[in-house]
């Protein structure tokens, strides 16, 4: 039998402890913390995260205190792992696919997914606290219990973790993890502000401000509008 379906067998229905680097108190150092995550429930899988990378939107939450209180959390929201295991109705993916969890959801359903126009999802709007379709956590602290808060429907900086279906992408598995992280949000954003937003076409005039992974990308998709 194959080591992954062995896996989902295992601890598909099962809790598992994992270490986590969790956000307690604004601004205060990230703490490594022994978790339990909860097995995905409809529509949600659980991934073992490969690579993870920190983007500024971290630093910009774990810096906030204006914020209604969402403590403690674990941030992270750019990474790429391995589906370890899937709740009911997920047909997207299966146990050992390589995958990016992205914060954008993708229902494919709503109006806004149906568009050519926007990729705003309002089916599962982002921002909500908790997983998008109940509002729950699958995290808490292994030794008292005691909820943790996810965050942008990803919290990657923990070695296991339970993301929707909905905002998942499958990858091919020769992409190299410390890369593959990056598309889940600098990647993506800096292409897809070249090329949906700005709207970049051959002869195009443009200036790209940035040498980061936005920057950077939107860059590289100024040069192929260029050819």
């Amino acid at each position: 039998m194959p080591a992954g379906k062995t896996m989902e067998q295992n601890t598909a229905t099962k809790p598992i402890r994992c270490k986590a680097a969790v956000c307690k108190v604004a601004g205060q150092p990230l703490e490594m913390e022994e978790v339990e995550v909860a097995p995905p429930r409809a529509h949600e899988v659980r991934i073992k995260i490969l690579c993870t990378s920190l983007c500024h939107t971290d630093v910009t939450f774990w810096r906030l205190k204006g914020f209604p209180p969402r403590h403690p959390s674990i941030l992270g929201h750019e990474a790429a792992g391995v589906v370890e295991s899937v709740g009911d109705h997920v047909h997207e993916v299966a146990v050992g696919d390589t995958v990016v969890p992205v914060f954008l959801a993708q229902c494919g359903d709503c109006p806004d997914c149906l568009s050519d126009r926007s990729n705003i999802c309002s089916g599962l709007p982002a921002g909500r606290p908790g997983m998008p379709r109940d509002g729950t956590t699958r995290f808490s602290f292994a030794a008292t219990g005691e909820p943790i808060n996810n965050f942008l429907g990803v919290s990657s900086f923990t070695e296991y973790t339970v993301v929707d279906v909905a905002h998942v992408v499958r990858l091919d598995p020769g992409v190299p993890p410390e890369k593959a992280c990056l598309l889940s949000c600098g990647v993506s954003t800096g292409i897809g502000a070249a090329w949906k937003v700005a709207a970049v076409e051959p002869g195009s005039s443009v200036a790209v401000f940035g040498l980061g992974a936005v920057g950077l990308a939107g860059s590289t998709r100024v040069q192929d509008a260029w050819g």
